[in-house]
């Protein structure tokens, strides 16, 4: 069996339960104080029941606590799906829409979203929801406000 992995030696158990007692972040201080409980000469078994968790998750607080400090201990968001369209494609999008339909080459009046995913499909050959279209479009305008000076 390997030996456990060593906390950093810039922090300790006392400055641990100060920095979890002012932070926000319930999950945040859980993991320090059961880190906390290791600092103080603590077993691993005792922090994982501090903390509710198994030993490998003890290790993998270790190993985050060790690269980034507190930071390493905070829930990181999830990255979530990636957009459909590209940059480009995001700003075509937008000016169709800006730009509003024409009856004669486009064959609608106004646009709905089920016209857009067609219109996406004609011209980018990307299938996407209803509802994505929406969000695409929303990207769009969002990061043409950002460019604007």
């Amino acid at each position: 069996m390997g030996s456990a992995i060593a906390l950093r030696d810039d922090f300790d158990g006392p400055a641990l339960r100060q920095f979890a007692k002012g932070t926000k972040d319930a999950a945040q201080a859980r993991r320090l104080l059961a880190l906390a409980e290791i600092y103080d000469g603590g077993s691993r078994t005792d922090a994982a029941r501090i903390g509710g968790v198994t030993l490998q998750i003890v290790r993998d607080w270790v190993v985050r606590f060790n690269e980034h400090a507190f930071a390493g201990l905070l829930n990181g968001k999830a990255p979530g799906n990636r957009l459909k369209l590209n940059d480009d494609q995001r700003q075509a999008l937008a000016k169709i829409v800006e730009r509003g339909p024409i009856p004669a080459i486009d064959g609608v009046v106004r646009w709905r979203r089920k016209d857009l995913v067609h219109w996406i499909f004609q011209e980018f050959r990307t299938s996407m929801d209803e509802t994505t279209v929406v969000r695409e479009f929303l990207s769009a305008i969002i990061q043409a406000e950002r460019k604007a000076p």
